[in-house]
């Protein structure tokens, strides 16, 4: 082992990688007949949670580098799950917003999404499930931005 490096089971990256998979897990399971990815989830969470939004506001809160955004962006419009239109002030900006049809992918799953959410919160107890939060918070450097 080499001096100085924590141990694998106690490395911070290598923990949040193991977590995230075991968060993930009954997602994806949900997600598994919809034809919709993670990815693809976040994004329509996103715009049905604050409504239409520019891209780099929707990668920052969706998690997601701009490249990738562009296409699941495209992917999701043939889908019909959202639009994509010019900004009226700035011709420059991408303005994205949820259909109907991509509201509706959200609310069919909300129940299910609620419940996954709900195992958690029992697993980790509802004080220690909100102070994760709080602490991953602390490490997310869109978060730590907005602090300076």
């Amino acid at each position: 082992m080499i001096s100085g490096l924590p141990s694998t089971v106690r490395s911070l990256p290598m923990a949040l990688i193991r977590a995230r998979e075991g968060v993930m897990s009954p997602i994806r399971e949900m997600l598994a007949e919809t034809g919709i990815t993670e990815q693809q989830w976040r994004v329509l969470r996103v715009l049905d949670e604050f409504g239409a939004m520019d891209t780099k506001t929707l990668a920052g809160r969706a998690g997601l580098l701009l490249p990738s955004l562009t296409r699941i962006i495209a992917t999701l419009r043939k889908k019909g799950l959202l639009t994509q239109t010019r900004d009226t002030a700035d011709r420059r900006r991408q303005m994205i917003a949820i259909t109907a049809n991509g509201a509706r992918v959200i609310a069919d799953r909300a129940a299910q999404a609620a419940q996954i959410a709900d195992g958690f919160k029992a697993r980790l107890g509802a004080s220690d499930y909100e102070r994760l939060l709080d602490l991953l918070e602390k490490l997310d450097p869109e978060t730590s931005k907005e602090d300076v």
